[in-house]
């Protein structure tokens, strides 16, 4: 698969670097050519791109900007000019104030958000919950992370679900696109109790998947 990454942050980094070892093409664009470079010398496998041919040479491009450079991002890479339609595209945006916990969307998601700004393309909320650190899991099979994903296009669900697992990760479907703001506000319930002084993994019940059905 022909990835363009929309950032170059450590998440983007991250994920670059799992899937060009799993196989997968990557190329990287930025608002800043530089940050590009680099991140794309990191990945080793990638190369760095102007944001507004990402329509061009990938089949999937994954934003994963900060939420205050959203809209910037997607008008550079040609989005509400139509260059990213019938693409899938990912949205990692965590639209989330990482001191208090508060969702900044005041409604709706960054995810439809996104969508409104990219007419024609595929867009799954995706891979928002989990730091670059995170990518790729290594661990017992049992104990992989599950990324949860919201979208309405089954094929760019597909898609989304085989990259994730590619990370080492399980893909859940939990709801349409429409679902996104929940999702989104788990982050920001992860971080209300990291500022509490809690480990989020412990404030969600163990269900066993037969007692969830």
């Amino acid at each position: 698969m022909e990835i363009g990454l929309l950032g170059t942050g450590n998440l983007a980094a991250a994920l670059g670097e799992a899937w060009a070892r799993a196989g997968h093409g990557v190329v990287v664009a930025g608002r800043d050519a530089g940050r590009a470079r680099a991140a794309a010398e990191r990945i080793g496998a990638a190369g760095a791109v102007a944001p507004a041919v990402l329509g061009e040479r990938a089949e999937v491009v994954v934003v994963a900007v900060a939420w205050d450079g959203l809209d910037d991002a997607l008008a550079l890479a040609g989005g509400p000019e139509g260059r990213l339609a019938g693409r899938t595209v990912l949205d990692c945006t965590n639209p989330v104030d990482f001191a208090s916990g508060r969702l900044l969307p005041a409604s709706g998601s960054a995810a439809e958000r996104v969508a409104a700004a990219v007419p024609g393309a595929h867009v799954v909320k995706a891979l928002h919950l989990f730091a670059g650190a995170s990518w790729p899991y290594e661990g017992p099979s049992g104990a992989a992370p599950v990324v949860a994903l919201c979208g309405d296009d089954p094929a760019a669900l597909g898609r989304a679900g085989d990259l994730v697992a590619d990370l080492g990760a399980r893909a859940a479907v939990v709801g349409g696109l429409d679902a996104a703001r929940q999702a989104e506000e788990v982050a920001g319930f992860v971080m209300r109790l990291v500022v509490a002084g809690a480990n989020p993994r412990l404030a969600v019940p163990d269900v066993p998947r037969g007692e969830a059905q």
